[in-house]
């Protein structure tokens, strides 16, 4: 911290590329416009608004060269005291494999010491992140396409309803048991956007939904459930109520019964990414699981 002006000391020096230098600037709401001129250009269907629930949840950094053109971004979400989630990492193609991703991954891991991490990491990535440390968990299965509708499949044994306010602690500690962390605030920012469903089993809700606007149209996420049939159960009335419009959903879940469900809804396999982490494994793999993620950069 610099005694003088009250800011956090620059603990990397400028980076050099293409005869520029290039400096890292905290991110913020001012820098909206730049960080969507820099997520447009690598294909990222992000919506200029879409990116202010990220800045409002987040910190990180831009990156910029001498002449005001963003190179780079990389954001960490914390979550409680010993966690946070990595996201927003986007290098623009040309400087990919010219430093500029390692040296914001290498800003982010310096405020983020002492902290599990766990970030979702596209095949362009993967090498920087395993060469920081970060080990894979799950592959992520980005399906996506315009939704047709679909029926439950197999009874869950669980009533299936609409979310209502009161639900809401019920939902917090669903996700933390499900995600591995609290992120209270996360779930706080995401539900006043969101519609969704809860599964009910004497009188307790054991799974959620949600969905909201975002992209193309629709994201389904976060989805907790105890199976593939309750996960369905939950995601088919959302499906349904958005026929005709394009649907996503991102499941760590790796069954051929859930994603040939999605896909017969009309959200194909479109992409892979590979969840990595910092840490010990902290995602529940029994009970109560993620069947869909937030986002990529929120898990």
């Amino acid at each position: 911290m610099d005694q003088e002006t009250g800011q956090a000391a620059d603990p990397l020096p400028r980076l050099r590329i293409d005869a520029y230098d290039t400096l890292a600037q905290p991110l913020g709401l001012a820098q909206r416009r730049l960080l969507h001129e820099l997520t447009v250009g690598v294909l990222w269907p992000h919506r200029a608004h879409d990116l202010d629930l990220f800045l409002s949840l987040g910190q990180g950094y831009l990156a910029m060269d001498e002449i005001g053109r963003p190179v780079g971004s990389a954001m960490y979400f914390p979550m409680g005291d010993d966690f946070a989630m990595l996201g927003m990492m986007v290098t623009v193609p040309r400087l990919q494999a010219r430093g500029a991703g390692k040296w914001l991954l290498q800003r982010v891991l310096a405020d983020c010491a002492g902290r599990d991490l766990r970030l979702s990491a596209t095949r362009s990535g993967y090498r920087l992140y395993a060469a920081a440390g970060f080990l894979p968990v799950a592959v992520i299965h980005q399906q996506q396409g315009i939704a047709r509708p679909i029926g439950t499949g197999p009874a869950s044994g669980a009533g299936i309803r609409d979310l209502r306010p009161t639900d809401q602690a019920a939902l917090r500690d669903l996700d933390q048991a499900a995600y591995g962390a609290r992120r209270r605030r996360i779930l706080d920012a995401l539900l006043p956007l969101s519609t969704g469903t809860v599964a009910l089993r004497d009188g307790a809700v054991r799974g959620f939904a949600l969905q909201r606007e975002f992209g193309r149209g629709v994201v389904i996420g976060p989805v907790v459930a105890e199976d593939d049939a309750m996960a369905m159960a939950l995601t088919a009335p959302l499906i349904r109520a958005n026929a005709g419009t394009f649907v996503r959903l991102d499941t760590p879940v790796d069954s051929e019964v859930f994603l040939g469900f999605l896909a017969d809804a009309g959200l194909a396999a479109f992409d892979t990414i590979t969840e990595m982490r910092i840490g010990p494994p902290r995602r529940a793999t029994a009970g109560a699981v993620t069947y869909g993620l937030a986002s990529h950069s929120l898990g």
